[in-house]
C-alpha cells in the first residue's frame, strides 16, 4: 500500500506534467558538473578506496573491495595441477562468453585459429544481455566519428587513451554493418533506415536498438554464430589462474570446473580475457544491475600475472535503477526512457536537471536531490525520484511505450506499474567498469605478452566516465580487434615451459609489504548467504 506522502508526491507529479514536457532545463557548466561530481559521486568519496601496497599499480587507489582481491592469496598453489599434460591444447583461449568474447571467437575462428571460449556460467550469461538501450556510431549524414569522438572524450573527463578512443568511433559504422549481416534486428524504419536516437551527452542522433532488449538481441546474434561455427564452448568452467611460459608470456590458464572443483589445464599460444564487470562487488553498498558472474575475476588474473591496471578507481553508477518496487531494487532502467521524453522530478514535481546529462553527473544530481535537498521520495526502503514516464506517450503519441520500450513495460507491470499511465521510482545503480586492464591499440596488455583484453575489463577506451550506447560499442569493435590480433600473434608464437611461478613470487610481495588476510581470488561468485555475525554488527 501507498503511503500518504507517496500518494501527494504522485499528485504532484501528475499535476506538474503537462508544464514539464515544455520545460527545458539549462545544462550545468562545467564548474557546476565539477562540484556536483566532487561532493555526490560515489568516486570521490576518498574513505571507499584502499592504496594498493603489491603488485604493477602499487601506490595507486582502488575500491576496497577490489583491494582486497587484488592483493588476496590465489585459489591454487602451482602444485595443484600438472602442466606438462595440458588438457586442452588451442591457439587462442577465450575467457568469458559475452559479447566481447564471443566476437573475439569469431574473428579469431574466421582467422582460421583453433579457438575454445571458457565461461565459468554460460555463453552469454553476460552484461551484454543486461544492456538495453542501444549501441553508439556515428553512420549518418550529419554525424561523423570524429563528433563522436568528441562527445566521448569530453563526456570521459578527457581521459580516454586517445588511440583507443579514435579506434572505437572509427570502426564504429563497420561493426554496426557487421552485427546487421549476421542478422542483429535493428530497429528500422519501412524503407530500411535504421532509427537512430539520442543519448545522454551525445551531440547527434546515433543511438541504434532492437527496441530496448539490443544487448539480448546482438547476444543472441553472436552466440548463435559462435555455435554455427562449431567453436568449442567450455560452460561452467572458470579461469582461477593464468599460466604463463618461461619467456613471461601468456601461455593459457588453470580452469575450474565449477561444479565439481576439478582443475584442468588449458595451453594455448595466445589468451584473451574478456570477463566483464564488477556490478557483483556490491562497492560501497550499491545494488547492481549487473549479471551474477561479474566480479572483476579478469582484473584479478591478470595483475596477479603482471599486467597494470587503468582508471581502476572509477565506475560507473547507471543514473537509472529501480528504487521500487524492492523485488527489482538496481534493475537497470534504460536512458533510452530519457532519450524518448521522460524527465526526472522530485517528490514535488519538480524538474532538477537536464534529462540527458553524462550519466556521472545524472547519478550524482539524484543522490543530492535525496540526500542533502532532501527532496526523495521514501519508498519504505530507500529513498528515489521520479522518472516521468508517462510523458512519452503525451509527446510521442500512443503506443509509443509498447512499441520501443516493451521489456520495461512489462518488467513494471509485474508489479502492477502501468509505466504508460504512472511515473517509476530510480535511484543510481552500480553499472559499468570504466577501469581496467591496460591495452595497446591491438588489444594486448601493456606488459605481459599474448595477453588480450576485450570488453569491459578494459580501461581507458571511455576514461573516467562511459556514454550510453559506448559499452555495446567497445565489445564488438575490441572483441573484433582483440580476436584478430590474437589469432595473427598466435600463428608466429612458440609456446615455451608452462610456469606458475608468478603464484610464489607473488606471494613474497605480499608477505615483504605485510600485508595479513584470508581472502583467496578470484571471487568468481558473490555470496548472498545469510551471515548472523555480519549482521550482528549492523
Amino acid at each position: 500500500m501507498y503511503s500518504e506522502a507517496f500518494k501527494e508526491s504522485l499528485k504532484a507529479v501528475e499535476a506538474a506534467r503537462e508544464a514539464n514536457i515544455a520545460y527545458e532545463p539549462a545544462r550545468m557548466t562545467a564548474k557546476e558538473k565539477e562540484d556536483l561530481l566532487a561532493a555526490y559521486h560515489p568516486d570521490y568519496k576518498q574513505d571507499e578506496f584502499s592504496i594498493l601496497q603489491i603488485g604493477p599499480n602499487k601506490g595507486e587507489k582502488v575500491p576496497k573491495e577490489l583491494a582486497e582481491m587484488l592483493q588476496a592469496h590465489s585459489r591454487i598453489a602451482a602444485g595443484d595441477v600438472d602442466l606438462t599434460t595440458p588438457d586442452y591444447d588451442v591457439d587462442v583461449l577465450i575467457i568469458g562468453g559475452g559479447g566481447a568474447g564471443t566476437s573475439a571467437a569469431i574473428e579469431a575462428h574466421e582467422a582460421g585459429a583453433n579457438v575454445m571460449i571458457v565461461t565459468k556460467l554460460r555463453m552469454g550469461d553476460a552484461n551484454t544481455m543486461m544492456a538495453e538501450g542501444g549501441i553508439q556510431a556515428a553512420d549518418k549524414p550529419n554525424d561523423s566519428p570524429a563528433i563522436h569522438y568528441l562527445d566521448a572524450f569530453g563526456g570521459g573527463h578527457f581521459a580516454a587513451k586517445p588511440e583507443l578512443l579514435a579506434k572505437l568511433v572509427g570502426d564504429a559504422p563497420e561493426a554496426i554493418l557487421w552485427l546487421n549481416e549476421l542478422g542483429v534486428e535493428f530497429d528500422k524504419a519501412p524503407d530500411g533506415t535504421m532509427i537512430t536516437t539520442h543519448g545522454g551527452g551525445t551531440s547527434r542522433k546515433r543511438m541504434h536498438a532492437a527496441k530496448d532488449y539490443s544487448g539480448a538481441e546482438i547476444m543472441r546474434t553472436l552466440r548463435d554464430e559462435v555455435l554455427n561455427r562449431g567453436i568449442n564452448v567450455v560452460d561452467f568452467t572458470s579461469a582461477v589462474e593464468l599460466i604463463l611460459d618461461d619467456k613471461g608470456n601468456a601461455a593459457g590458464a588453470v580452469l575450474m570446473n565449477m561444479e565439481t572443483g576439478d582443475l584442468l589445464v588449458a595451453k594455448a599460444k595466445t589468451v584473451i580475457i574478456a570477463t566483464g564487470g564488477a556490478g557483483r562487488m556490491h562497492y560501497q553498498g550499491f545494488p547492481t544491475s549487473n549479471h551474477y558472474g561479474a566480479t572483476a575475476d579478469g582484473l584479478v588474473l591478470g595483475y596477479r600475472a603482471g599486467a597494470k591496471l587503468l582508471y581502476a578507481d572509477t565506475l560507473q553508477y547507471h543514473p537509472t535503477g529501480a528504487a521500487y518496487p524492492e523485488q527489482i531494487f538496481g534493475a537497470l532502467v534504460t536512458e533510452k526512457v530519457r532519450s524518448l521524453g521522460a524527465k526526472l522530478v522530485n517528490r514535488d514535481g519538480k524538474v532538477f536537471m537536464h534529462p540527458l546529462e553524462t550519466r556521472d553527473v545524472s547519478a550524482a544530481s539524484i543522490i543530492r536531490e535525496c540526500s542533502d535537498r532532501g527532496e526523495g521520495v521514501d519508498t519504505g526502503s530507500g529513498f528515489g525520484v521520479w522518472l516521468d514516464t508517462p510523458m512519452i506517450e503525451k509527446i510521442g503519441g500512443e503506443g509509443t511505450i509498447e512499441k520501443r520500450i516493451p521489456a520495461m513495460m512489462r518488467m513494471f507491470g509485474k508489479y502492477g506499474i502501468d509505466i504508460r499511465k504512472e511515473p517509476i521510482l530510480v535511484y543510481p545503480t552500480l553499472h559499468y567498469q570504466n577501469g581496467g586492464l591496460d591495452i595497446d591499440v591491438d588489444g594486448q596488455t601493456t606488459n605481459v605478452k599474448n595477453l588480450y583484453v576485450a570488453g569491459e575489463a578494459v580501461g581507458g577506451i571511455h576514461g573516467r566516465n562511459r556514454l550510453m550506447g559506448n559499452s555495446l560499442l567497445d565489445i564488438i569493435v575490441f572483441g573484433r580487434n582483440a580476436g584478430q590480433h590474437a589469432a595473427a600473434k598466435a600463428k608466429e608464437t612458440e609456446v615455451g615451459a608452462l610456469t606458475l611461478a608468478h603464484i610464489a613470487a607473488f606471494d613474497a610481495e605480499r608477505e615483504a609489504a605485510g600485508i595479513e588476510t584470508d581472502a583467496v581470488s578470484p571471487k568468481l561468485l558473490p555470496d548472498y548467504r545469510y551471515n548472523e555475525a555480519e549482521q550482528s554488527k549492523k
